[in-house]
């Protein structure tokens, strides 16, 4: 097995490292930990749109790049690491842009595709609902018949950027017949954000951010024009889309600047008139944590060669997101007890290490192994389609 990237992909890693060199010398974006969480600059991502970088994987008879996935991990790792601020752009071009290219209609195509790629929109995820997390046939939000519309009715949370976002990507119940499988009674659409009767309310999280969402929908209408796909196919599109967001190193790389703190502080710090890098068991524990999060790079990078193959990665991309998910909870809790109570401290103390890095990492630790589908829920697929278990 082959873990060398061409003379291309490497050439392209210093293209990507010389732009965010570029941009950072600017000194007008903010760049810092968690970035593609919850740093938003519509002008950072108008400038990756001029490289071409915004639907990089995309087909070009969809105006992308036609690249590959491994070329836009290639790109996602050196910006993760950098703490780009990738927010305003980051959904669209990771699952809803290629979910309009396999299932939207011209119209969608022609209508969001465009703004998607240059960075003129940007989306939010409508799925998860307070009785609909992991579970999304459970979902009740509603999306009825009215002529030339829907009429949605119900909520969603735990919305991403729904505060900032132009569109959402909703998932809502079209057949209400409780006698059709659950699987088969909803559809995806597009929802103008502004539209009369949306509401977005604030989830201020446990490090102070706002980034998540409640949205209620009371009575808006959704032209029929919006949907995407097949009416009532829904659910098995958007298990299709999620398989790109679990495809992703964005799990496994939310925490790269704690990893890093880790290492210097174990070079720097002393315990007992030693370097903490010197203790055995302390060298010991990060040279684990360091070779995971090396073979789960590796593994993820497999992962986007399968889809760079014309595959789409189903259970592999739950194995990846699995794993990193479960690391990040690992790494943050080993941080935390080998930095002690300094490591707790956040950013507004004066005693606080590495800006407050890591106490902010464990407040965001409760999401790591939920967002974007459960451990649980992950494994499940893994058991049943990967290794073909029953039920």
């Amino acid at each position: 097995m082959n873990f060398k990237f061409t003379k291309e992909q490497e050439l392209f890693r210093e293209e990507v490292i010389a732009f965010i060199q570029t941009e950072k010398e600017k000194g007008i974006y903010e760049f810092g930990d968690n970035g593609f969480v919850h740093l938003v600059s519509r002008e950072f991502s108008k400038q990756v749109s001029k490289k071409g970088w915004v639907g990089l994987a995309w087909p070009k008879k969809y105006g992308g790049k036609g690249m590959g996935y491994v070329n836009r991990l290639i790109m996602l790792e050196e910006m993760f690491m950098a703490g780009a601020p990738l927010g305003y752009h980051f959904v669209q071009d990771r699952q809803i842009g290629p979910g309009i290219c396999h299932f939207g209609t011209d119209y969608l195509k022609n209508e969001f595709l465009p703004r998607i790629l240059n960075s003129d929109i940007t989306f939010c995820a409508l799925f998860s609902e307070p009785d609909a997390g992991s579970d999304l046939a459970n979902g009740k939000t509603t999306a009825v018949d009215d002529g030339d519309n829907f009429i949605v009715n119900g909520q969603k949370v735990w919305t991403s950027n729904g505060h900032i976002a132009e569109y959402g990507w909703l998932l809502a119940r079209t057949n209400l017949d409780p006698d059709v499988s659950r699987y088969d009674s909803f559809s995806e659409m597009v929802v103008d954000m502004k539209a009369p009767g949306v509401t977005v309310r604030p989830i201020i999280n446990a490090v102070g951010v706002h980034s998540f969402n409640e949205v209620f929908f009371d009575d808006v209408k959704v032209p029929k024009k919006n949907l995407s796909g097949k009416l009532n196919n829904g659910f098995r599109q958007i298990m299709a889309n999620l398989d790109y967001e679990r495809a992703g190193l964005e799990r496994l790389m939310q925490n790269y600047s704690v990893k890093e703190s880790l290492i210097d502080y174990a070079k720097t710090s002393k315990r007992n008139d030693r370097f903490l890098s010197q203790e055995s068991l302390i060298r010991d524990t990060i040279a684990k944590l360091e070779t995971e999060y090396q073979v789960i790079k590796l593994y993820i990078y497999y992962v986007a060669s399968l889809s760079d193959q014309g595959r789409l990665p189903n259970y592999e991309a739950a194995i990846g997101k699995a794993t990193a998910n479960l690391f990040q909870t690992k790494l943050v809790d080993t941080a935390t007890s080998i930095m002690g109570l300094h490591g707790l401290l956040t950013a507004d103390s004066p005693e606080a290490l590495y800006k407050g890095s890591v106490a902010d990492s464990y407040l965001w630790s409760p999401s790591y192994t939920l967002q974007g589908g459960s451990v649980e829920i992950l494994k499940n697929i893994i058991a049943t389609r990967g290794l073909k278990l029953p039920r």
